[in-house]
């Protein structure tokens, strides 16, 4: 199985692989094995053009190993037949309603029986309008992580000490650049026993660290009833994770400003437990970028946001992406982007250049930039972002930081980890110096000596004990 995109598609490929399993298939490694395999399993990435370009050049590599090839995931599921007629080299290009009889699906490829590509719809119209009737109508429609009971059907692709943990699916906002609503559907959060079921469950396989995932996180709760918290159902959960017998730390990813209330914040910035860290996102800070993106927040409101934040956590990691070159950008628009950038000092910042996106409102949107204006101001605002994220992290020199180690060190390789400030993958590294007794799993009280860009150079203090059984 070969997983593309973002985390939420890493859970989708633990999901498919808990099924595969359960329905009497045998994972082999991709790398060692995959001239052997029988099949190969491509969860594809569909956000944007390169994501897709990417995706579509795995499948084809995958198909020159002899393998069957099965593509599935976001881009699978945005494109469907159409995909499937364009690129003959897969087997089968099979959506989010194939994922329940997964098994039996592999087994009518393998057996040479045709399985016909959907025709895709918007998926949104699947569900009620009204958040509170959709979680009984969500036992009608396939959504990947959502829907086991009190089970857990997942399968650990990896044995690393963080996890990303779904707690929702989906999306109600309406973004103009942003396709993901219309073929992920309508936001539908999972019952918080069952998250919580989960995290146990990755505790008892060595994982310490949860990463909270989901299209829209701060959304978390507003279709479970009052009876489960209503809008505040997220600040109810975090605490409840955070106590789970071997799970050190708790991580949220993907908060919308507009939504990130004032007790939230406080349940990120002081539940112990809880990472002192927000992935908030901004995509720009212009008010009249903001509207046509159909985004609510300014520079002021959002410089307001990141001040609550400090107050209760004044070393707290705050990361974001931002999009330049939206239709209609002026020079004036970059320059507010820049003053928020400069005043925020965030810790880590996606730069993106805008690109159209099939079936999106800002597809169809008057006063388009070429793409010299944009690479220029991607390059400019990147400069800015390097620069300040770099002052950041040289400010941390001399704090204490917690690490939880997840390489160690050997002839090619350092002993890296993370602190709190620093999601997997996106937010830079801490290298550990002196890491001679230390093993992937730990979590280490470290001070830092020194950075390298965002990246901090640590030395350890103490390895802390577990909170529970590994």
């Amino acid at each position: 199985m070969l997983t593309l995109g973002c985390a939420r598609n890493e859970v989708d490929s633990e999901e498919l692989a808990g099924r595969l399993t359960a329905g009497g298939w045998e994972l082999v490694d991709a790398e060692a094995d995959a001239g052997g395999a029988d099949v190969i399993v491509v969860n594809t990435c569909g956000f944007v053009e390169s994501a897709k370009k990417d995706s579509v050049d795995t499948l084809l590599a995958a198909s020159d190993t002899g393998a069957k090839v099965v593509a599935v995931g976001c881009m699978a599921e945005r494109y469907g037949a159409e995909l499937a007629e364009s690129l003959p080299e897969a087997n089968a290009v099979l959506g989010f309603d194939h994922y329940q009889d997964m098994a039996a699906r592999l087994d009518d490829i393998v057996e040479g029986r045709s399985i016909e590509s959907h025709t895709p719809v918007d998926r949104r119209t699947l569900l009620p309008i009204t958040p509170v009737h959709r979680q009984a109508a969500a036992q009608d429609v396939q959504v990947p992580g959502h829907g086991w009971g009190p089970r857990v059907l997942r399968t650990r692709l990896d044995d690393a000490p963080v996890a990303s943990l779904k707690i929702a699916s989906g999306c109600d906002r309406r973004c103009s650049f942003c396709a993901i609503p219309s073929f992920r559907g309508a936001f539908v959060s999972r019952h918080p026993d069952e998250i919580v079921a989960e995290a146990a469950w990755l505790a008892e396989r060595g994982v310490r660290e949860v990463f909270l995932v989901s299209e829209n996180s701060t959304s978390y709760g507003k279709d479970l009833g009052r009876e489960l918290g209503g809008g505040s159902a997220l600040d109810l959960l975090l605490p409840r994770l955070a106590a789970v017998p071997g799970i050190d730390r708790v991580r949220v990813s993907y908060l919308q400003p507009a939504e990130t209330k004032p007790g939230l914040v406080r349940a990120i910035a002081t539940t112990e437990g809880v990472a002192d860290y927000f992935d908030m996102s901004f995509q720009h800070s212009s008010e009249p970028v903001l509207r046509r993106m159909r985004r609510f927040g300014s520079t002021e409101s959002f410089l307001g946001l990141i001040e609550q934040i400090r107050a209760l956590a004044p070393k707290a990691g705050i990361r974001s992406n931002v999009i330049v070159g939206f239709p209609g950008e002026t020079e004036d628009d970059v320059a507010e982007l820049e003053r928020f950038l400069t005043e925020g000092r965030l810790d880590a910042v996606g730069v993106f250049g805008y690109s159209d996106e099939d079936g999106t409102e800002a597809e169809g949107l008057a006063d388009k930039l070429d793409a010299d204006t944009i690479a220029e101001r991607v390059a400019r605002v990147s400069a800015l972002v390097e620069q300040l994220t770099t002052q950041r992290a040289e400010d941390r020199v001399g704090d204490e930081v917690v690490v939880l180690i997840e390489q160690v060190e050997t002839e090619e390789t350092d002993c890296t980890g993370r602190a709190a400030h620093q999601a997997p993958e996106v937010d830079g590294e801490c290298v550990v110096l002196d890491a001679d007794d230390l093993a992937v799993g730990d979590l280490v009280r470290c001070v830092v000596e020194d950075s390298e860009g965002v990246d901090l150079v640590v030395r350890p203090l103490e390895v802390l004990p577990r909170s529970g059984p590994r």
